[in-house]
């Protein structure tokens, strides 16, 4: 019932986005050839909108102070959860992990791949969003107009960070540990580099303490944190049935103000992260069937199609579970013990295409809005990409108020996540078959070196 009412969910959204970009794209063709009536212009005179006297004009100064108000409600429900969810998610993951001391070397090697796999598919990200620049098929006087509309307080962090020399050590720590916490997130508003950053490193150091607790005291713990995420995600929920309505008013608002470029933009973005996700996934897992593995490339994703399928049309990791843990232990004859504690482990943590899929929408994003990341910057947003990742919510938009966090955390205008909001469907696919055909791959290697070092270990 739960996957049945996701799919109308998904539909109404990409419903939602056809008709915007229809209604958007119309306007554009038409809207500047039709004439308004005089009482009309002397309207968008009033809301401090220069006319041309046009009905193009007029959708402009209703998307001014109607349909953006609407889809902001909608962004601003997200906005509402980004750090009680951040913080209560974060911790929740290292709680669960129970006495690290105690984890021993197959944990070690899982938590070591899990790192590797998500951090070369932000890099592969990363590496495709500055070569293909989507974001940069907009003219520059759109980018002005966009981040003058959308940008805020973030228009001035930008003016700010570009005579910033760089990172150092000292910068480093103001960034993680500043004089006060609670100052430092909820002045998150004012979309200092470094306000989430903070929340983040707190998060991680109360559930290390966490682990350490009693076992009593600890499920307590675990039990408050999960509660907290539960309630957030009901939040997540509530926005999302506002979805179906606010893209279209998003798309159609960015449309005609914007002009068709930013069509091409998406579509090169989407492209791109289809692109670079199977690269990730046929690649880089090829590179470690190999090195790690006896397993041939061509043979391995024979036998975990059926799996790939699965996530790919349930756009769900926990849903492709069961058949993922049945083919590992009986056509890929990994140990089942080995399995029962990567996949499902996995299924949390190792967010592959999620992390890939987070890095390339900040990028874009920043490019659309016309901020320039620098590398330093850019190597954060990898490592925090990957940290945010195994925090998200197992719920179809789950990542949204994490990336909307990002988005803070460099100073881009979080509003910009409504751009893409549209094409998250198609790339929640293939996002999910990464997650899971990742997974299956960490634990056949996890599970061939384990079996390599028990063997060097028998007298």
């Amino acid at each position: 019932m739960a996957g049945s009412t996701s799919d109308k969910l998904a539909n109404h959204i990409l419903r939602g986005l056809v008709i915007g970009i229809i209604l958007g794209v119309a306007t554009l063709f038409i809207g500047p050839h039709v004439p308004l009536p005089e009482f009309l212009q002397g309207w968008l005179t009033h809301v401090g909108i220069k006319s041309s006297g046009t009905l193009l004009e007029l959708m402009r100064g209703i998307s001014t102070v109607l349909l953006d108000p609407f889809g902001r409600v909608f962004l601003r429900l997200l906005f509402f959860v980004v750090m009680p969810l951040v913080f209560a998610s974060l911790a929740t993951g290292v709680v669960q992990l129970g006495n690290p001391a105690k984890l021993g070397p197959l944990a070690g090697r899982t938590f070591l791949f899990f790192f590797l796999n998500m951090a070369i598919g932000v890099a592969l990200g990363l590496v495709m969003m500055n070569t293909l620049e989507p974001g940069h098929h907009i003219d520059l006087a759109t980018k002005e107009r966009l981040m003058a509309e959308y940008g805020g307080a973030a228009a001035k962090h930008v003016t700010a960070s570009q005579s910033q020399t760089g990172l150092s050590i000292a910068v480093v720590v103001e960034m993680f540990m500043p004089a006060n916490l609670l100052a430092s997130v909820v002045g998150s508003t004012t979309a200092r580099i470094g306000d989430v950053l903070p929340l983040i490193l707190f998060a991680i150091l109360v559930g290390m303490v966490g682990t350490s607790l009693s076992a009593d005291k600890r499920q307590k713990l675990q039990d408050s944190l999960e509660m907290i995420t539960e309630l957030m995600t009901g939040i997540v929920h509530l926005a999302l049935r506002l979805a179906p309505y606010a893209v279209p008013c998003l798309i159609y608002s960015v449309l005609v103000k914007s002009g068709l470029d930013i069509l091409v933009a998406l579509g090169v973005f989407v492209l791109g992260c289809a692109g670079v996700m199977a690269i990730h996934l046929f690649g880089t897992m090829s590179v470690w069937l190999k090195l790690w593995t006896t397993w041939s490339p061509r043979a391995y994703f024979v036998a975990i199609k059926d799996v790939l399928v699965t996530a790919f049309s349930t756009s769900s990791s926990n849903a492709t579970l069961p058949s993922a843990l049945a083919n590992a232990t009986e056509k890929l004859k990994i140990t089942p013990s080995t399995a029962g504690f990567v996949l499902p482990l996995g299924t949390t943590m190792n967010m592959s295409g999620t992390a890939l899929y987070e890095g390339c929408v900040v990028l874009f994003v920043a490019q659309v809005f016309g901020v320039d990341l620098s590398l330093g910057q850019q190597i954060t947003l990898l490592l925090l990409s990957v940290l945010s990742a195994v925090a998200v919510a197992g719920i179809p938009g789950g990542s949204l108020p994490l990336i909307a966090g990002l988005l803070i955390t460099f100073g881009i205008p979080a509003e910009g996540i409504g751009i893409i909001l549209g094409t998250d469907r198609i790339l929640d696919m293939c996002r999910t078959a990464t997650n899971v055909g990742c997974d299956v791959t960490t634990a056949l290697v996890v599970d061939e070196i384990t079996k390599k070092a028990d063997a060097k270990a028998r007298p």
